[in-house]
């Protein structure tokens, strides 16, 4: 069963965490063998397509000198490099795994990403 948008929609990924479908590992060597399923789980580097993307650092809220007026607390973040729909290599030792609807997701922090591959043309 493919995940439906619906669904995905379902998640909400909090501070600098990004939501990401791992890629298919490699069962095969180049040479013809297969692999038991635990040792592509075990590779110190993984990669998988961004889903969902948390809303970044958060930065401390300022305080007006001005005790006596009324104060909401404005909650900014610094935003993240990463992006829905990027490609992103990752380390596979800071990842927790998920499973929803028999479908497996991966929670990575973005400082355990490595690199990104975009496919934007304006980066170009």
């Amino acid at each position: 069963m493919k995940l439906q948008s619906k669904s995905i929609d379902k998640f909400i990924v909090i501070g600098d965490r990004v939501l990401i479908r791992p890629q298919e590992a490699f069962d095969k060597t180049s040479s013809g063998l297969y692999l038991p399923p635990g040792v592509s789980e075990k590779e110190k580097v993984q990669s998988g397509y961004v889903l969902k993307v948390g809303p970044g650092y958060p930065i401390p809220a300022q305080i007006d000198d001005e005790p006596w007026k009324d104060y909401e607390e404005q909650i900014s973040y610094i935003p993240l490099q990463i992006t829905e729909g990027d490609l992103a290599i990752f380390l596979r030792k800071d990842a927790y795994e998920i499973n929803f609807e028999n479908e497996k997701f991966l929670i990575v922090p973005q400082s355990s990403v490595l690199m990104l591959i975009r496919n934007d043309d304006h980066y170009a």
